[in-house]
């Protein structure tokens, strides 16, 4: 079966006119465009390629990476916005669409959204929504405190900033835990602090204890440890 809006593990069937006609275990074909097959392709390579629907409804192949995959969480860029709906940036030729009835606030032109992307089943389209809350994960309870986890900045909130927690979970980063600027999209390494009773996860970015201390104050720390808890230094030392 051939995945829409994930990679593929796909086969060069034979190469035509258009570009290479890639085929999986079962048969399944999809067109990967000239402009993205290799130079020296192949019949019978295997290619990781990425599908989604062209213009025209129709599945094809690319060798582009896209800044969101299905069911997962992105930060996009609104690249125009019309009676139909907005039409985000997500690194592919064919721009996404979020209707309005999946816009939490309106999308305006120019601005970035932290967005979720769904294979909406009645018409077979991917397509995007700011309505984020509904596709958490709401399970947490088998996280633990201080584990490492992937932050992504969703945005500003009015105690510190949203985020997502391993592209699936909703978290909060409090201003106190914010030492840094961080920019909207950004995916950096943090810490489960707290697992709230709402199923967010409280995180921050430093690590909980005395893992945290900078290395001069960590080589003090070991000093004192080796010396059963006591130096022989006083102010003027």
């Amino acid at each position: 079966m051939i995945n829409i809006g994930q990679y593929n593990t796909l086969t060069i069937d034979r190469l035509v006119d258009p570009g290479a006609i890639l085929y999986d275990d079962s048969g399944n074909s999809v067109l990967l465009p000239n402009k993205y097959v290799p130079e020296d392709a192949a019949v019978d390579d295997e290619m990781e390629v990425f599908v989604y629907m062209d213009s025209e409804d129709r599945p094809v192949a690319t060798t582009l990476i896209p800044f969101i995959e299905l069911n997962s969480f992105a930060v996009l860029r609104a690249k125009d916005v019309n009676k139909t709906g907005a039409f985000m940036d997500w690194g592919l030729e064919k721009d996404l669409m979020v209707p309005f009835k999946q816009q939490a606030s309106k999308i305006r032109k120019g601005s970035s959204y932290l967005v979720y992307m769904y294979l909406d089943q009645a018409t077979s389209r991917l397509v995007g929504t700011t309505k984020t809350y509904h596709h958490f994960n709401k399970e947490i309870y088998g996280f633990e405190e201080q584990e490492e986890v992937e932050i992504l900045i969703g945005g500003l909130n009015d105690q510190g900033l949203n985020v997502v927690v391993n592209n699936r979970y909703q978290g909060i980063m409090f201003e106190s835990e914010i030492y840094k600027d961080f920019k909207m999209g950004e995916r950096v390494t943090g810490y489960v602090k707290t697992l709230r009773d709402d199923s967010k996860l409280e995180v921050t970015t430093r690590k909980i204890g005395v893992e945290n201390l900078e290395e001069g104050a960590e080589k003090i720390l070991n000093a004192v440890n080796n010396m059963n808890g006591y130096l022989a230094l006083h102010d003027k030392s």
